[in-house]
């Protein structure tokens, strides 16, 4: 696919997804969502993609949220064809389409928020594993405030992050709020100077890449978001030891204890294309009986 409202780039394992609307503020249409789902695609299926980092372009929005205008080729929230039932697939939200694209990554996801992220600026954050802000960013679930309700799976994603008081504050205020209070909420990570944010978040990605085996991130990055939403702790012990159990004769576990004893640098050699473990994904196998 040709993209013509994000950019994609990738160097020294690290994938980055710019948001390229700068003179729109970065806004949302279906057409970045058909990109930025087409790039987590590409993501997934290359085995040089260590690790994500999405930011946007300019110095004035990460993604200032859906573009209303007629321009924006989309039609404001949602498709006004008739529909007959709500199961309908036009009746999908096209932030959640992201969300949980986002959320099936098998890759980690960092968040470098340059500037304004409103509506489903702020919401497409939320399946990212970690978000950095400059101190211009500001953040705002304004749902409330335009008549609508959360989109993105953020009913789900926001409660899980921040607890549910401040989940609530946030989107029954609507408000816009800077990224002290984004810190103070637990939303974001870190604060950083404009110039200094995306070498923030491409240390942190390559903390990652340097140090630990991609098929152990990819594994850990579903376990610790899938996981915690089960009834019982006896249901991440079941899957904990499947995984162990199946890694404990890899490859990379060979490597892990030697480079550690060895006292060098580890060369991983697993690959998330070819060597996931047969109990991945597990929730499409019977593991709760």
């Amino acid at each position: 696919m040709t993209y013509t409202q994000i950019k994609y780039d990738v160097a020294d394992n690290i994938a980055t997804i710019t948001i390229n609307r700068p003179d729109k503020m970065n806004a949302f249409t279906n057409t970045m969502l058909k990109e930025m789902c087409d790039a987590f695609d590409q993501i997934d299926a290359d085995d040089d993609v260590r690790a994500v980092v999405v930011t946007g372009s300019g110095d004035r929005a990460f993604c200032a949220g859906a573009d209303l205008t007629p321009e924006g080729g989309a039609k404001p929230f949602a498709s006004s064809e008739p529909v007959d039932d709500y199961s309908d697939p036009r009746v999908r939200d096209g932030g959640g389409k992201l969300t949980l694209r986002i959320y099936q990554c098998l890759k980690p996801v960092i968040a470098a928020v340059n500037g304004a992220a409103v509506g489903v600026g702020a919401t497409m954050q939320l399946p990212m594993d970690i978000r950095l802000a400059s101190d211009a960013a500001r953040f705002g679930f304004v749902f409330a405030r335009r008549g609508i309700a959360p989109d993105a799976a953020a009913s789900w994603f926001l409660p899980h992050i921040v607890g549910r008081p401040q989940a609530l504050e946030w989107c029954m205020t609507g408000r816009v709020f800077n990224a002290q209070e984004a810190l103070d909420g637990g939303l974001i990570r870190s604060i950083h100077k404009p110039d200094e944010l995306l070498s923030a978040a491409y240390a942190l990605a390559r903390e990652i890449v340097d140090n630990t085996a991609p098929v152990s991130i990819a594994l850990t990055r579903q376990m610790l978001w899938q996981i915690p939403c089960a009834d019982h702790p006896m249901e991440a012990h079941k899957i904990d030891s499947r995984l162990i159990y199946n890694r404990a004769k890899s490859d990379d576990a060979a490597e892990g204890i030697a480079s550690f004893l060895e006292k060098r640098d580890p060369a991983y050699p697993d690959k998330v294309s070819t060597n996931m473990p047969d109990t991945f994904p597990w929730w499409d196998e019977p593991v709760y009986k």
